[in-house]
């Protein structure tokens, strides 16, 4: 029999405010082990919460930017279950009247768009840190995350593969980021995913029973797991049991999962209005302000760079889903100067290589929009050779040089001169007869050998289409 896999997804997205959602405590990641926490976020008792009014901002741009419904009128309520991480033994979130609901993205696969539905996108606070390690026995918590603001994005079970999945990730990811309200550093724990997956027969329109995976650290893990989870069910199936819901948890290093415990509905975790916040109001004009603020998004980057920069599907996606590369290229392109095609190709590759390479961002190095512009415009002239443009790159990147300085100095400029090409390739010729003959006996490798030595004889500062065109007139005149 075959079969269909059905993902949903649960994203959590920690939001880059300067405080808490709740408190005035510090919202940052790597500092001091309990050094940000206060009574408030602890959970002492006769504290009380006060609203981080940021934390409903950012959450209502993401609701735009996924075309959500807004709820401007809605309420928190309290989530209560017991873990060492959770002090309060209850987590403030949203339960029936989410901030953003109904809502939709448009993904990108193989060339072909796909929406994938979002129920809802609530806010709720972190819990904190559990540490493992063997230096110490048993496990220690760490505070310092307790009270951080996140949002929850739910997914509809729209995904019928891990690739499906890892494009919605992806687009939401650059989304946060073209937002600014997450960096979504999955290192830092700052972008978190919990997945739901399930089986059933190939063009039956009844859900399986899901399971949820729980410990999924990266969105390349998040493709593991679902591969592995699929298969287990399918496997579990043809073996005639019956699938149990369930929460498991995904162990990356060994490509398998473990069941953690028998799944919880929301009754389990008996939720009721939080009685210490009250009401939730956004007036609409706020609202709709917000929304005005929205940039435009990755999947009306793309299909501009397409339809009105004539880059191919698989360029503008590269380069609108990564924000700093997405910022140089859009600003070569206003300065003008240069094809969109070639500064595309020069961000793609060499810049990208850098920053691969180096692990720096493009704002952290000597490269402007200015200077990629100047150099691939001098190429374009026939000014300097692509290869020369290289080393003008490297050393602007190395030590911020001056680009016509070095053009001098390493004697890069580009010979286009007919007569002064024309003297090279007379000595070249007269030096290859053996060549000549062979092209002429049809050998047409041959002219690829003797443009070659062009370039060799005039240390690469030829102007190579130039030389090939002055080498055919010879061998054919």
């Amino acid at each position: 029999m075959e079969y269909e896999t059905i993902v949903g997804l649960e994203v959590h997205a920690e939001l880059n405010t300067k405080t808490k959602i709740y408190c005035n405590c510090r919202n940052a990641f790597g500092l001091e082990v309990n050094t940000q926490i206060c009574p408030i976020c602890t959970g002492m008792p006769g504290t009380l919460p006060t609203l981080n009014e940021k934390v409903v901002e950012y959450a209502v741009k993401m609701g735009h930017a996924t075309n959500c419904t807004i709820n401007n009128v809605c309420k928190q309520d309290r989530k209560n279950y017991f873990y060492p991480d959770l002090p309060k033994a209850y987590q403030i979130s949203q339960a029936d009247i989410p901030l953003c609901e109904h809502g939709y993205v448009d993904v990108m696969m193989n060339g072909i768009e796909k929406r994938i539905g979002i129920t809802r996108i609530h806010i709720e606070e972190d819990a904190g840190k559990m540490l493992h390690n063997d230096a110490f026995q048993g496990s220690l918590v760490d505070f310092n995350r307790c009270g951080v603001p996140l949002i929850e994005i739910v997914s509809e079970p729209d995904m019928r593969s891990s690739e499906e999945a890892k494009a919605y990730l992806d687009t939401l990811k650059s989304i946060l980021q073209y937002l600014d309200i997450s960096d979504c550093k999955m290192q830092e724990g700052s972008i978190r995913c919990d997945v739901n997956v399930s089986v059933r027969p190939k063009g039956s329109d009844k859900f399986g029973t899901r399971c949820e995976m729980k410990n999924v650290n990266s969105f390349s893990a998040a493709m593991r797991a679902i591969d592995y989870e699929a298969q287990r069910q399918i496997e579990a199936l043809e073996r005639g049991e019956v699938i149990v819901q369930e929460t498991r948890r995904w162990d990356d290093a060994k490509g398998m999962n473990f069941t953690l415990r028998t799944k919880e509905d929301a009754q389990d975790y008996r939720y009721f209005p939080e009685p210490d916040l009250t009401t939730i109001y956004v007036p609409m004009e706020k609202v709709e302000a917000l929304k005005a603020e929205i940039p435009e998004l990755p999947n009306a980057k793309i299909r501009r760079y397409v339809k009105e920069l004539g880059l191919s599907q698989t360029d503008a996606q590269l380069i609108a889903e990564n924000l700093p590369r997405c910022r140089l290229f859009d600003e070569c392109i206003s300065l003008g100067g240069c094809s969109a095609k070639n500064a595309a190709n020069w961000v793609l590759a060499d810049v990208s290589k850098y920053m691969n390479d180096t692990g720096r961002d493009i704002a952290e190095t000597n490269l402007t929009a200015e200077k990629l512009v100047k150099i691939i415009s001098l190429i374009e002239q026939g000014k300097i050779s692509n290869s020369s443009g290289k080393i003008v790159f490297e050393e602007i990147l190395a030590n911020d040089a001056d680009i016509e300085k070095v053009i001098e100095e390493k004697g890069l400029a580009q010979i286009s001169d007919d007569s002064a090409i024309e003297r090279i390739v007379s000595e070249v010729l007269a030096a290859n007869q053996k060549s000549i003959d062979d092209y002429k006996n049809g050998k047409t490798n041959a002219l690829g050998y003797l443009v070659g030595q062009c370039m060799k004889a005039s240390k690469g500062q030829a102007n190579p289409a130039k030389c090939k065109e002055l080498v055919l007139r010879a061998l054919e005149g």
